[in-house]
């Protein structure tokens, strides 16, 4: 079905009230990496019971953490096949740390639709705030549509923070498990992109690859732990654009930059010729 540009852009869907607890957040941390040196004082404030500090990108799955059913693409003027979609980018912005606990209201808009000839991308901004109406997070996101482009809209730009002309101030290697994207999908994303190898197939890929969304709190909590002293408190804001897929069990490798307060990375896995995964990946403190 064509996309219906009169009808998507500006179309906000219904409020969404959703809860979540410190067990989600343990779980989803898990689903990152957290605990690998369960003796780690610092990776146990990740996993701690009742009062688990949250890394922000927690904000970016916890509207549907609880989903068990794969995910559907159909909104307003947009009705697109699951397989045809990748994730594009996502930022989240917070004005303090996310409690480990809690209740909130989300309200998403359609912003802008980019025609990109052989696909669309699909812009949209989501406002997260309590009950009461206090902001907790705000997420913008873009998919990638393949095969839905071509219908004369407007091409977008195609900047973002971009690292300085130097070398890397930091490298560092992060591994991930084979099994990762299986226990990554306990978080709410059920595509079977991430599970099943003829689904991965006929999406042209090789094998399941790792949730986008998985890779992306996988640099963040990397940058807080390097940087930030493992203290979420200290993010202002975090995006990235999903450049590449990383398959569990291949090895992340960032190379960062610290530039102006902010933080600039770039990921990529050495093993397939320094592919990157990552890019335009920006860290900003509170």
């Amino acid at each position: 079905m064509p996309i219906d540009l009169d009808e998507a852009i500006g179309a906000e869907l219904p409020p969404v009230e959703f809860s979540w607890s410190s067990s989600d957040v343990q779980l989803y941390h898990l689903g990152l990496g957290a605990g690998a040196d369960p003796l780690d004082a610092r990776e146990l404030r990740y996993l701690a019971d009742d009062t688990p500090q949250v890394l922000p990108t927690f904000g970016c799955v916890a509207q549907t953490f609880h989903a068990t059913e794969a995910p559907t693409v159909k909104f307003p003027g947009i009705d697109i096949e699951l397989s045809k979609v990748l994730h594009a980018s996502e930022t989240v912005t917070v004005p303090g740390p996310i409690p480990p606990s809690g209740t909130g209201r989300a309200v998403t808009r359609f912003t802008d639709i980019w025609d990109k000839g052989k696909a669309a991308v699909i812009w949209s901004e989501t406002t997260v705030t309590t009950p009461g109406g206090d902001l907790l997070w705000t997420q913008r996101r873009s998919i990638f549509a393949r095969g839905e482009g071509g219908f004369g809209g407007e091409r977008g730009s195609s900047s973002s923070a971009e690292p300085p002309d130097r070398a890397p101030d930091v490298e560092l290697s992060i591994p991930t498990l084979p099994q990762q994207a299986l226990l990554y999908r306990l978080c709410g994303d059920r595509n079977p992109l991430h599970s099943d190898p003829e689904f991965a197939a006929a999406a042209g890929f090789p094998k399941p690859i790792l949730h986008g969304l998985c890779t992306y709190g996988i640099g963040a909590k990397a940058l807080v732990d390097r940087f930030l002293d493992g203290d979420v408190a200290r993010v202002g804001s975090y995006g990235a654009r999903f450049a590449g897929v990383l398959f569990p069990g291949e090895t992340l490798v960032a190379r960062v930059w610290e530039d102006d307060g902010r933080l600039l990375a770039v990921f990529v896995a050495p093993d397939r010729d320094d592919a990157v995964v990552l890019s335009g990946v920006e860290l900003t403190p509170a």
